[in-house]
């Protein structure tokens, strides 16, 4: 009987030992520094039904977000105005997030899942089929369960009644530090005046607060107190372009008084 290969034994213990110092010195960073990712800002929990704002891209869980616009229309983290009359047209589920905070914190995607079911059940109701708490199964089939719930549907409230053109004519001479505007189309309520069309276009354009934004539908020049609804009545169908109210915007400087 030959003696074992002791070269070629003691050469495969030598690689084992190297690829697990490898891993060993891989650095391991502790869940605490990606809590700035991770965790609501409302409620300093871990995002749950993770909920995103279409403006400036921040995310909540969504029954904190859903409460803090009852009394808000502004991100709790920048300020920045959602929407004037309804901001949770601007929110949108967060899918991705979620999934790398449930597979970032150990057993918190099956700890809400026990919640809901106790919360139905203490009431007296039946459990959503979704929520049914059951034995951790392939990530396939919990994929393709997810896929299954059907998803938040977004319809354009009644109060967004007046679609909008903004069309850009130029700036004045010495103006030239701005941005362009990407949005031109925009939905809105009929009861936004004027003065709300200029906030957007400064917000979007990150304009000066001494450049003066001017107004223009058809051959009127318009007052920041004017609502859009009146303009539309007042001007009629030449303001219209395929049923959107044509607005002409402009930069000029401030007059010397």
């Amino acid at each position: 009987m030959s003696p074992p290969p002791y070269g070629r034994r003691s050469h495969a213990g030598s690689s084992t030992n190297i690829s697990e110092s490898d891993s060993e010195d891989e650095p391991k960073l502790p869940l605490n520094q990606f809590y700035p990712y991770i965790r609501c800002a409302l409620c300093c929990g871990f995002l749950i039904d993770a909920t995103t704002i279409t403006e400036c891209l921040h995310t909540f869980c969504k029954s904190c977000i859903v409460k803090h616009f009852f009394y808000s229309n502004r991100c709790p983290t920048c300020s920045i105005v959602v929407h004037q009359t309804q901001p949770l047209y601007n929110i949108r589920p967060d899918r991705q997030l979620q999934d790398i905070v449930y597979k970032m914190v150990p057993f918190l995607e099956e700890l809400e899942r026990e919640q809901i079911n106790k919360f139905y059940k203490e009431r007296g109701l039946d459990v959503p089929k979704t929520v049914v708490v059951s034995p951790p199964g392939p990530v396939v089939l919990r994929r393709q369960k997810k896929d299954n719930i059907p998803q938040s549907v977004f319809t354009i409230p009644p109060e967004l009644d007046v679609s909008l053109l903004l069309d850009f004519v130029g700036a004045e001479e010495g103006i030239s530090n701005y941005k362009p505007l990407e949005r031109r189309y925009v939905r809105v309520s009929g009861e936004a005046t004027i003065r709300h069309v200029e906030l957007f276009i400064r917000r979007k354009m990150e304009l000066s607060p001494t450049c003066q934004v001017d107004v223009v539908c058809g051959d009127h020049l318009l007052d920041h107190y004017q609502s859009l609804k009146d303009i539309q009545n007042s001007v009629g169908e030449e303001a219209l372009q395929d049923g959107l109210l044509v607005l002409h915007f402009g930069l000029v400087l401030p007059s010397q008084s």
